[in-house]
Order: C-alpha cells, then structure tokens, then sequence
C-alpha cells in the first residue's frame, strides 16, 4: 500500500483493513511535542504554465518540549488527459520549533512540478485545475487550488 495510487486502482481492503488505508501512512512519525499548521495559502490562484506559484503554511510548535516537524508538499492534476496518481509529492521540508515557536514554511511550484509526459510523450502542463496538498503526512493534509491557464 502507498499513497500515490493511480484512481481506481485499488478495489479492495487490504488485510480485513478499511480501503486506501495503509497501517501508516506516507510520512508518518512520532514526536515528543505536538505541532499546529495554520492556513495554506497560495501567491496567486492562477498562473500560466511557465509561471511559478509560492505554496506557504505556518506551522506552530504548541507542545512543552522542541521538536522537529517534516512539512510535505503534494499535487493532484484534477482534470488530465492521461491517468496520474492521486498524490505526488513534490517537496518536503524539516522545521526544527522551540515551544510556541511558529515559522512560515514557502514552497515554489514551478512548470516541472506541474508537467508530465501526454500520449504524444512530450512534457506538458495542461490547462486545468492543480489541487495542491500541504501536511505532515500523505493523509493529513490540507487541500488548496491553483488553475493552470
């Protein structure tokens, strides 16, 4: 089991497990402090296909001891002519927090984030809507959207 299925993919449970739920999912990790995300916002919430777009989110360290939080940064393309997978990482970063320590993490997604090869096998960015994912792991995330002109 692993997060970046393709859609349909997968029609059954898995060990007597619910569907789609691997025991642990992508990312996952234990920690002695307990951290917060705030908001994800986005730059702009369109851009051209050779544009760049700055994903950010405020992550708080709301537990007593200092820790260390791995953001992950995922995109779905919504509407593609071929079938892609329903999570694709696209960038990660470690945030070390002080209690009550908050820090802004900022992602950049570019034309090669977004692009994949169509059935004429050239790399394109097809117009359309790019949900972008931002959490500490493949299942919690927050789901913002950016279209691709």
């Amino acid at each position: 089991m692993y997060y970046n299925y393709e859609p349909g993919w997968h029609t059954s449970s898995y060990c007597e497990g619910t569907p789609f739920d691997p025991l642990y999912s992508f990312g996952y990790g234990l920690s002695y402090t307990k951290f917060q995300f705030g908001e994800v916002k986005l730059s702009k919430k369109k851009i051209k296909a050779s544009e760049t777009v700055e994903v950010s989110v405020e992550v708080q360290n709301v537990g007593e001891r200092a820790g260390d939080e791995v953001v992950q940064l995922y995109i779905h393309d919504d509407y593609c002519s071929v079938m892609r997978p329903v999570m694709e990482l696209r960038g990660f970063k470690r945030v070390n927090l002080q209690p009550g320590e908050k820090k802004t993490v900022v992602f950049t997604l570019g034309p090669d984030d977004l692009a994949f090869y169509n059935r004429d096998m050239k790399r394109v960015v097809e117009p359309g809507a790019f949900s972008i994912m931002v959490g500490n792991s493949s299942k919690n995330v927050q789901t913002v959207s950016v279209e691709a002109l």
